[in-house]
């Protein structure tokens, strides 16, 4: 059996999962993806495994989680501020690093492969979020999830209770100002929300535009 396959028997995906665009991505990131990254996040789309493992996915509601957002970039730039400091060695050319998952507890996980390595040859290491420590896995993405899952590899950076609550694979929700529908009928009084704005302490201006996260939250808290 192949590691998606592994994989998909122990933590089943879900039934439907949006369509990717690989061809989009690639052109975005200007890399090609290992072949099994685009089996897997096509397989579960964007959510966490076990509620701690997110992996980041050209389709991920935020920033933070998605795989053609700045975090890659910035992460790599802040191992290179990093690199060489007395205490935190990163034992790795940020150069070659690309991040592409991150847990609850603020582990990163990394592909790493330079500029001349096949994607399909990427390993997998992943750095202590609070110290120096760094856990290298010599194999692909979807094989170190079903390894780490299925209790058979044992990361030191992760919780002892990791799989206490079985395996599960959770599908991310997005933000609620996402979900809400549009009402494109709906007049908006900018007094009526520069009166509830100051009424719950946010700072509005007397005239002008209204900060668009007030208006959210206003909309939220006063639905139609």
């Amino acid at each position: 059996m192949t590691a998606i396959n592994d994989l998909t028997v122990l933590c089943p995906p879900p039934a439907h999962t949006p369509p990717v665009d690989w061809a989009a991505v690639e052109r975005t990131l200007g890399m090609r993806l290992p072949g099994d990254y685009k089996e897997l996040a096509s397989s579960y789309g964007p959510g966490a495994f076990c509620g701690f493992i997110h992996l980041y996915h050209p389709l991920g509601f935020t920033e933070w989680v998605n795989l053609t957002g700045p975090m890659p970039a910035r992460i790599r730039g802040q191992l290179q501020q990093e690199r060489g400091r007395a205490g935190y060695p990163v034992p790795y050319d940020p150069r070659d690093l690309f991040a592409m998952g991150v847990t609850d507890n603020g582990e990163y996980l990394f592909w790493v492969g330079g500029p001349e390595t096949e994607s399909a040859d990427w390993h997998i290491a992943v750095n202590e979020a609070r110290g120096p420590g760094w856990y290298h896995f010599e194999g692909n993405l979807t094989r170190f999830l079903f390894e780490v899952l299925s209790g058979h590899t044992k990361i030191p950076l992760f919780p002892d209770g990791l799989l206490y609550e079985g395996v599960s694979f959770s599908p991310a929700s997005a933000p609620r100002h996402q979900l809400r529908p549009p009402a494109p009928d709906r007049i908006i009084a900018p007094q009526a929300v520069r009166l509830w704005a100051r009424a719950n302490g946010y700072q509005v201006p007397d005239h002008g535009r209204i900060p668009a996260q007030i208006t959210n939250a206003w909309e939220e808290n006063n639905p139609t």
